[in-house]
């Protein structure tokens, strides 16, 4: 089978063997409790396993999609260290997305960049700890579309993506605006990525 220009071949069809899914994170904390309502109220998630050392957090049928493991006295971390950037969840639909983003900002949860990267449209997040989760959408149904985009796109001169305002984003969509239209990202300069806040 020819394989598009531009996508990997996955890893069983070169017969690898490898991962058949990403299973979970685990966050260390010393803000237990307070991670685990974020992580609860963010990802509308339920413990599967709840004690004061650990508790498992999922959103679907894995055991655990998340865990947060109590550790008192740790530092907080800033943005001279080298981690992981950020972890991403996606959402089924733009509409899916939008009320996510209505339901948070009702619980005072904000994002603090809204970006449309072109193959994705994302909400950032910081969790209790300053780590940084991204709420998003595919906005192509296939790695063919997105390989695409990137070959006849300004993607090379913007490898970030362009702000958006999610307000403006709501009203468009309730307006019946076509979904190409809400996703498409537009060619204007690149979006500055954001410094690393201080927690609030």
């Amino acid at each position: 089978m020819h394989q598009h220009e531009g996508v990997p071949v996955p890893a069983a069809r070169r017969d690898k063997v490898a991962p058949v899914r990403f299973a979970h994170i685990v966050f260390r904390t010393s803000r237990k409790e307070e991670m685990v309502q974020w992580y609860r109220t963010v990802l509308e998630a339920e413990p599967s396993l709840h004690n004061p050392f650990l508790t498992f957090l999922t959103f679907d049928d894995e055991h655990h999609r998340i865990a947060i493991v109590e550790m008192p006295g740790l530092k907080d971390k800033d943005a001279t260290i080298a981690t992981m950037d950020h972890c991403a969840f996606t959402y089924a639909s733009l509409g899916d997305l939008l009320a996510t983003y209505q339901r948070l900002r009702e619980t005072g949860i904000h994002p603090y960049w809204c970006i449309n990267h072109g193959p994705n449209l994302s909400f950032y997040y910081r969790d209790p700890d300053g780590n940084q989760v991204e709420l998003e959408i595919d906005v192509f149904e296939t790695s063919e579309q997105v390989s695409d985009w990137y070959a006849g796109s300004d993607f090379p001169d913007n490898p970030i993506g362009v702000k958006f305002d999610p307000d403006d984003l709501i009203a468009r969509f309730q307006a019946g605006e076509a979904l190409e239209e809400l996703t498409r990202r537009p060619k204007i300069a690149p979006a500055d990525v954001p410094a690393q806040l201080p927690r609030d």
